[in-house]
């Protein structure tokens, strides 16, 4: 431990969190290499690392600033988003109905437990001299599914929002119709998580993971609508595809597990539309426009990345106990993460190399974060719900 790590552990918790939260804002503006960029993040990284907007315990009105496209022609003009319209009308599904929430989920019962044990790192914990009886460990592990479950919720209260001003937005009349059908998507989304967290894990629903919400903060404020496709369509909903898959494949719990087959062929629609409205669209923009969003995509998949880093458990559980740079380090060599980051990104990735962000520019960056290795894979045009759920399975 150096002696400024030393003196950071020596301070009172507030003023030690205080700090190791603005030496995160700090080194986010300090990578972000694209003033452009570095500018349309400044306020939502000070929102969301240093004021914590999204940790006040207050409702947080965030203000949009874009324009609602009328087209009073209303001709077919994009026809393969139509098909994708007419296949998300046909795939609707019930919350209520389509789900069997008499499904009892006990805690202690490891043939069907939400996260299994061995996939939590209780043993790079007890490398760093935290051991944990049985108990803690239920509890432990029974605290990590909450907290994954209720960042998947907050990541679709997001999209709920973010799918709306898409649909108002977007410049093709097929791509409203079937935003509209996302909008009815994430919020069927939303209200499943949070019935699961409610009725299913004791309603422990911890709060917004302060990067996550600098993302939403900042792709809810941009007027621009592709930069809002770009967020949430393809970054947000990308990640996010790479996330459920892994739960659906990790848990033992059949109630979450039919949830999140659901959900999973819900977001592949979604992150479809979000390539073919993009391709189109990047390849008749300027070169610094294209860059911009290229340099703004990679600090996103960055953050996203640093989102499971899970702070909040660390804050609860162990903040006493161990330094966050130890619980960073634990976090980061565990398998469960490691195996969440490598499906996360394998599904992202594919998708910036199909619309045209990701020259040999922006690639010498991907590769130092370690992420080139998932180029060349299917992209969201190629991929339908089953293809995932069956790759999941094989």
């Amino acid at each position: 431990m150096t002696m400024m790590e030393k003196m950071i552990e020596g301070m009172p918790l507030g003023f030690r969190r205080q700090l190791l939260n603005s030496r995160d804002a700090f080194d986010i503006a300090r990578r972000v290499r694209n003033p452009k960029v570095l500018t349309s993040m400044a306020g939502s990284v000070g929102r969301g690392l240093i004021l914590k907007s999204n940790k006040q315990g207050e409702p947080v009105d965030v203000p949009a600033a874009h324009s609602a496209h009328f087209d009073f022609e209303y001709r077919s003009d994009y026809p393969e988003m139509y098909e994708l319209y007419r296949r998300a009308l046909e795939n609707q599904w019930n919350g209520d109905t389509s789900l069997d929430w008499s499904i009892d989920v006990d805690p202690e019962n490891p043939n069907t437990a939400v996260l299994p044990m061995e996939l939590v790192p209780l043993e790079g914990l007890a490398e760093n001299g935290i051991k944990l009886n049985r108990k803690e460990q239920i509890d432990f592990t029974y605290s990590f599914a909450s907290w994954l479950l209720s960042q998947f919720l907050h990541g679709e209260q997001g999209a709920l929002y973010a799918s709306a001003q898409v649909t108002e937005s977007v410049h093709w009349i097929d791509g409203k119709f079937y935003g509209s059908t996302q909008v009815i998507d994430e919020g069927r989304h939303v209200e499943v998580f949070f019935r699961y967290i409610e009725t299913k894990l004791g309603g422990k629903l911890y709060q917004c993971n302060d990067n996550l919400y600098v993302i939403l903060d900042a792709l809810l404020r941009d007027s621009r609508w592709d930069m809002k496709f770009l967020g949430m369509q393809i970054m947000v909903e990308g990640l996010a595809l790479g996330a459920f898959s892994q739960m659906y494949s990790a848990t033992r719990e059949p109630l979450l597990a039919n949830m999140l087959k659901y959900v999973i062929q819900d977001e592949a629609r979604h992150v479809h539309y979000g390539v073919l409205a993009l391709k189109r669209h990047f390849a008749e923009i300027s070169e610094k426009e294209r860059q911009e969003r290229e340099d703004w995509a990679f600090e996103v998949a960055l953050l996203m990345k640093n989102r499971f880093l899970a702070h909040e458990m660390y804050e609860e559980w162990f903040e006493h106990r161990m330094s966050r740079r130890k619980w960073d380090h634990v976090i980061h060599n565990s398998a469960f993460m490691s195996n969440f980051s490598k499906l996360m990104f394998k599904r992202l990735i594919p998708n910036l190399e199909y619309i045209g962000i990701l020259s040999p520019r922006i690639q010498k960056h991907y590769a130092a974060a370690g992420l080139m290795e998932f180029a060349g894979g299917k992209n969201a045009s190629q991929l339908s719900g089953d293809d995932l759920i069956n790759d999941l399975a094989a």
